[in-house]
């Protein structure tokens, strides 16, 4: 399958807003506005990203498969794990001595990942849509165990697994359906009125978008369900509203595409650094803009071929781009000689 450049430049997109995400959340106490965007965006950045991953999934199964994803998914969270908890040892961080199996920060991410490929596993074998029905059952479901929380990032595996589901199973032919012109319409309407309903909204807590607490610990002990079923229902709606407005072109961006696992481990670097050196203010337009330029600076830096060479052996626990770096390098050195 040629690798579509509409996939690769919606995950641009959200990784860039998965960064911009976390930059702006230390403001969003403060302003209306903030905390309207920074929820707005937690409407439909996962549930997005989750399903693509889902549907590049290919699910086999077998024993190879089941080692391979350990090695890319696992052995990266582990070495990342022990270094976010000396990082935050050293800038000061308090709670930076968790254990291994309560993920800090966005590593929750690769666990959750290395899970559903395991639940596809069983969950190709059934059909489709009674699969997904199956996979919200059990999102709703999971909502009433208090225990299940961070550890293994168990609720947000559950939670967020019918997208990565649905990601599975549809074509790309189902996908592209949203480029017509009126599901662009439509997305418009509903982009608006979420955007409408949230700052509009009373206190609406985030921990409903970032899908790891229990509806007791989010004050909904009885109706979690219904909750939930809404908030399901908003991702699902927002995802596809912000895919259908990704150009399908290539662009210069688009090769950043394939580099979204860097930036998104190793992006919690400059966060941490910046929330807890109080670096940012933000006063007005201008202080907002800086750091949407910044977030996409970040981006840049992180998918960059220097940056790639030096963190690949922790992430995909192999040197090929270096080693690739390096032959380059003889060759060029060979012709001047020769």
């Amino acid at each position: 399958m040629e690798r579509n450049a509409f996939f690769d430049n919606a995950k641009v997109f959200l990784i860039f807003l998965v960064v911009f995400g976390h930059m702006i959340q230390p403001f969003t106490d403060g302003s209306r506005g903030m905390n309207s965007l920074y929820l707005w965006i937690y409407t439909f950045h996962m549930p997005a990203f989750i399903f693509l991953a889902g549907f590049f999934a290919k699910g086999s199964g077998n024993k190879n498969y089941i080692k391979n994803l350990a090695k890319k998914l696992l052995v990266p969270y582990i070495i990342f794990q022990v270094l976010y908890t000396a990082y935050y040892f050293l800038i000061g961080k308090e709670g930076w001595q968790a254990g291994v199996f309560y993920p800090h920060w966005s590593l929750w991410f690769l666990f959750s990942l290395f899970s559903w490929h395991i639940l596809l596993y069983w969950f190709k074998k059934i059909p489709a849509v009674f699969s997904v029905v199956t996979a919200i059952t059990i999102g709703l479901a999971v909502g009433y165990f208090g225990e299940i929380g961070h550890t293994f990032s168990l609720s947000r595996t559950f939670v967020f697994f019918p997208f990565f589901l649905m990601g599975y199973w549809l074509t790309q032919d189902h996908v592209m359906w949203i480029k017509h012109k009126s599901a662009k319409i439509a997305s418009v309407a509903i982009m608006v009125t979420v955007a409408a309903a949230i700052y509009i909204a009373p206190e609406f807590n985030s921990g409903w978008l970032l899908a790891s607490k229990s509806y007791s610990d989010l004050g909904q002990p009885e109706f979690g369900l219904f909750a939930r079923s809404l908030v399901y229902l908003t991702s699902a709606i927002m995802a596809f509203s912000v895919l259908a407005w990704i150009p399908r072109a290539q662009n210069k961006f688009t090769k950043y595409g394939t580099r979204t696992l860097y930036v998104y481990l190793l992006h919690g670097f400059f966060i941490q650094f910046f929330r807890q050196a109080d670096l940012f203010e933000v006063n007005n337009a201008l202080d907002f803009i800086g750091l949407a330029v910044l977030s996409a600076a970040i981006v840049l830096v992180l998918s960059s071929r220097p940056i790639q060479v030096i963190s690949q052996p922790f992430i995909e626990a192999n040197i090929s781009k270096l080693k690739r770096m390096v032959n380059q390098r003889q060759n060029k050195n060979h012709h001047h000689h020769a």
